[in-house]
């Protein structure tokens, strides 16, 4: 293969493995500007993976086992907001028992089930898919690729737009404030949980019916992590967030490309380079740049 050739096939693949995080993304970001800083995203990633294939296996459509997906991920948000916002206890203790959850749950019931792959049909677009290289990333893609297109700028709009974003930002920076004026901070805390399941879980269940088509025991393998560390690669702004998916995304296909091309390097230096890096965007940014003013702080009051 040519050098051209290599460069498409890294490119393809990093747009691919950038889906279920900018997914992902775009509900862990509204979660951090409510100020939950959402450690079980992986959890709902992991969950609605699993449950897509059992579901899609089930029922014999791909776009069920999608759903139900997006509903385990919603679920999981469910769950881990009356935990940590009416039972009270520490959202980032809820959220690391969820991920230790769902991840010893999935791979128990992985070894005990039997289940059929399926995935999602897939979208050419005429004319742009003979565009060179970018043809094939952006325009060859599972049809669940091209929701981002509604979900981002809804997402944006939800947030910077509605009178709902505007009550969600406030809670983010000053929920004592946004209490004394009558929001109900932990309700709008656990609907942007609710959110952020929901795509989450989208993201999750691409993965298994969108790009593989099975489930694979710990299928996720820590994206729910690239996720947090992308919204605050982004700087708490969208458009960034984005923009640090697709590097993250890029990081990852090169692992998976480099080998396949011959180039030799360590394989567990491979492996280790996407969360490297994002541990290195987290050092970066999380001191050059300020996150919502209440992001992790509980809120508590008589009634909730």
């Amino acid at each position: 293969m040519s050098a051209a050739d290599n460069i498409a096939t890294i490119l393809s693949s990093g747009a691919r493995l950038t889906v279920p995080l900018a997914f992902a993304a775009c509900g862990e970001y509204v979660a951090q500007r409510a100020g939950t800083l959402n450690i079980s995203v992986e959890a709902m990633m992991l969950g609605a993976a699993f449950g897509s294939i059992a579901v899609a296996s089930a029922t014999g459509s791909a776009t069920v086992g999608l759903v139900a997906g997006a509903l385990v991920g919603v679920a999981v948000a469910f769950v881990h907001g009356v935990l940590s916002h009416r039972v009270q206890i520490n959202t980032f203790v809820v959220g690391l028992v969820l991920n230790a959850l769902v991840l010893g749950l999935t791979s128990y019931l992985i070894t005990v089930s039997t289940f059929t792959g399926h995935q999602v049909w897939q979208v050419d677009v005429p004319v742009l898919r003979d565009i060179p290289i970018i043809g094939p990333m952006l325009f060859v893609q599972r049809w669940p690729v091209y929701l981002l297109l509604a979900v981002v700028p809804l997402t944006w709009w939800l947030v910077e737009r509605s009178r709902w974003g505007l009550e969600l930002r406030a809670v983010g920076e000053n929920p004592q404030a946004a209490d004394v004026s009558g929001i109900e901070v932990n309700k709008r805390r656990r609907q942007a949980l609710l959110w952020c399941g929901l795509l989450a879980g989208l993201g999750g269940a691409y993965l298994a019916v969108g790009e593989v088509g099975s489930f694979n025991q710990n299928m996720t393998a820590g994206r729910g992590y690239l996720v947090i560390a992308a919204v605050i690669f982004g700087a708490w702004r969208l458009g960034r967030t984005l923009v640090g998916c697709v590097v993250f995304g890029l990081a990852d296909a090169m692992r998976l490309a480099l080998p396949a091309l011959g180039v030799t390097m360590n394989s567990q230096l491979l492996i280790a380079a996407p969360y490297l890096l994002a541990l290195l965007a987290m050092l970066v940014f999380a001191t050059t740049h300020r996150e919502p003013r209440a992001l992790a702080q509980p809120f508590q009051r008589g009634t909730t």
